[in-house]
């Protein structure tokens, strides 16, 4: 799936507000600068009260037929990821009524809500628009959730979907995060989205979010380096992403559906370890989204000291990141 862009957070996080409309003038830089892909991942609280799942307000979904319509004018894909999901979700998941891993309930709204969206879209070319089924599944063991159970859930929603919709373009996040392949699932004909934050020691420096243990004390990052008491490099590199290799020798398409690297981060330390990662992925011919276009993470206005930026069309854009992005598309 050689598709490469970005992630927009316009309907991300549900705080009471109304979803972001499309920020057209980014979507214009991207599109100018020859990349074709935008990930939309979704709150379904932006829809729904009250854990009331089947009844949605549908006024909000005219927010993704406004994305879809300004990605489409702008020849960019769009895909739609479900981020937090009824009963789930990789970020604060202890707010949620029900867990996806063991409660019907919500299994049964997380298949409501896909085939509503393939009923909306129906007719909607594949070439514009894929569903990404679910973001990063959680490890083995935490929530009840197996890879038993995970693989039950995510073919009844594949069969749902495609008795709507056969053409429609499904995507499956890998579990334990999202960077753990998942072959058993190799035979649904749908493509597997990987992560690129690994080592997270590097990719994650002081976010404070990422840090479970209180305890812990980060430790300046060096890339080549050790990391957790791990030596990490190109061959380390190479080692970590020698799952999804098996799987795509199956026939599987594999995209990397987020990547990134925080602010906290030293430059030369972020840009060393991007120069490789990216490198792998041209090498493997994977496509790939940045998390995200402007904040901590993106390519404007993330605030890494000691990068370079320059102004383009009215965005403070790291110049050095946004070279590595275009030169390792294939």
């Amino acid at each position: 799936m050689k598709k490469y862009g970005f992630n927009m957070l316009w309907m991300f996080y549900y705080s009471g507000k109304k979803p972001a409309k499309p920020d057209k003038k980014q979507l214009d830089f991207i599109a100018k600068k020859g990349f074709n892909y935008i990930r939309v991942p979704l709150d379904y609280r932006f829809w729904t009260k009250d854990f009331d799942y089947f009844n949605p307000d549908e006024s909000v979904f005219d927010n993704l037929d406004a994305y879809l319509t300004a990605c489409r004018e702008r020849g960019l894909h769009m895909s739609l990821n479900m981020h937090r999901a009824p009963g789930y979700c990789i970020n604060n998941r202890t707010i949620e009524k029900h867990n996806l891993w063991k409660d019907k309930e919500a299994q049964d709204a997380f298949v409501f809500l896909w085939e509503h969206f393939t009923k909306r879209y129906k007719g909607i070319s594949s070439d514009v628009l894929s569903f990404d089924l679910l973001n990063e599944p959680p490890n083995v063991g935490e929530d009840g959730f197996t890879r038993k159970r995970h693989e039950k859930v995510m073919r009844r929603t594949i069969g749902a979907i495609r008795k709507a919709d056969p053409q429609r373009l499904l995507i499956l996040n890998g579990i334990g995060g999202g960077g753990t392949a998942i072959p058993e699932l190799a035979d649904t004909g749908v493509i597997h989205s990987g992560r690129g934050y690994a080592p997270y020691t590097v990719s994650h420096y002081q976010a404070g979010w990422a840090q479970t243990d209180d305890s812990y004390v980060w430790k300046k990052p060096e890339y080549p380096g050790l990391s957790d008491g791990e030596m990490w490099d190109n061959a380390k590199l190479r080692e970590y992403y020698k799952p999804w290799l098996e799987v795509e020798k199956s026939g599987t398409q594999i995209h990397i559906g987020e990547f990134g690297c925080y602010n906290k981060t030293p430059n030369d330390v972020a840009l060393s370890w991007l120069s490789d990662l990216l490198g792998l992925f041209r090498e493997y011919k994977w496509g790939y989204a940045l998390w995200n276009f402007k904040g901590t993470f993106g390519i404007v206005d993330h605030g890494r000291p000691g990068a370079k930026f320059e102004d383009m069309d009215g965005f403070k854009v790291d110049r050095d990141l946004l070279e590595l992005l275009i030169n390792n598309r294939v």
